[in-house]
């Protein structure tokens, strides 16, 4: 998680944010697109990004009882509601990473590969990936019913100033924060759960937030650019864009490759450790399916840890408010 720094003014927050997503852009210029490494530190920055929002709050001395807690309640419900999604989504990996695993592990008893033998994996890697798409439909599903209604998006309508200096400036900054909020969980929603090129994420169209003139919405959007033009670049069905996702099938693939032009030769092999085609291709697939499961458990573990925040977070603010 990025180190946080003191946030005690709106323009401290502001400048937090641009540094958060100006870090973000050089992870996703160094790692594999879409990949757990690149979508943990997503995560871990929206985390930072409401932990300081909570503390920010408490040092704006902002009136009890106004507008301000309402639109912050509604905000970090929307962020629960988005989290709870992305945690189904991943969680819904399991049975198939685990038949993934299950694949290897059956290898692993039989040294002797017989065409018998290989016509059970091909037929066990064809019932994975029905594991696979009948995950992708039912994500898609979800996205539609409980992520739409959400209307996350970059908002290209600019606010007045005056409005936006309302609360001691907390509007401007809940503004600030629902753009950057929405762009961090779209980046995990198409990564996690499901990404189609309907989205009017992959679609840009978020030049107006550039009319703002400040640096964390320049940012913003440019990182917003960066990530729709690799995704425009996918060829293929939309669906899960994580990378090790999308490797863990092409895995797949290349091993029933090489069993299916075995089989169609008659060929049996005594070691199959020992053929360099089948052996690497066994290799490549375990450890795919073994860094897929890792790094789901990984997020997982880190959306537990922020629905504990965001609770405690809407608690500090209640206390806050009825104490003063």
């Amino acid at each position: 998680m990025m180190d946080p720094s003191p946030t005690n003014s709106v323009n401290g927050f502001y400048s937090f944010l641009t540094r958060g997503i100006d870090d973000l852009e050089r992870v996703f210029l160094s790692t594999n697109f879409m990949s757990i490494q690149f979508l943990q530190r997503v995560l871990s920055l929206l985390r930072s990004f409401h932990s300081q929002l909570t503390l920010l709050v408490q040092k704006l001395h902002l009136p009890v009882g106004e507008k301000w807690l309402d639109e912050y309640m509604d905000e970090s419900s929307k962020l629960w509601e988005a989290c709870h999604v992305l945690k189904s989504g991943i969680s819904g990996m399991e049975n198939y990473y685990s038949a993934g695993l299950n694949i290897a592990a059956s290898l692993d008893s039989h040294r002797h590969l017989s065409p018998q033998l290989s016509r059970q994996v091909i037929r066990a890697i064809s019932g994975c990936r029905r594991e696979a798409v009948g995950l992708e439909e039912e994500n898609r599903a979800m996205m539609e019913t409980r992520i739409q209604p959400l209307s996350l998006r970059l908002d290209e309508k600019v606010s007045i100033e005056s409005k936006l200096n309302g609360f001691n400036g907390f509007r401007g900054v809940l503004y600030a924060m629902r753009n950057v909020s929405s762009l961090l969980l779209m980046i995990l929603l198409c990564g996690l759960v499901y990404c189609w090129p309907e989205s009017n994420f992959l679609r840009g169209g978020y030049e107006g937030c550039l009319l703002f003139g400040s640096a964390f919405m320049i940012s913003t959007a440019r990182l917003q650019q960066r990530v729709a033009a690799e995704i425009n670049q996918i060829n293929g069905r939309p669906g899960i864009l994580l990378y090790e996702f999308r490797r863990s099938k092409v895995a797949m693939d290349e091993l029933r490759g090489e069993l299916e032009r075995r089989c169609s030769q008659g060929v049996a092999v005594a070691d199959w450790e020992s053929e360099v085609g089948i052996g690497e291709r066994v290799e490549n697939l375990r450890g795919c399916f073994g860094m897929l499961r890792s790094g789901a458990e990984n997020i997982i573990g880190q959306l537990d840890d922020f629905f504990d925040e965001i609770v405690e977070g809407r608690k500090k603010l209640l206390d806050f408010c009825s104490h003063r």
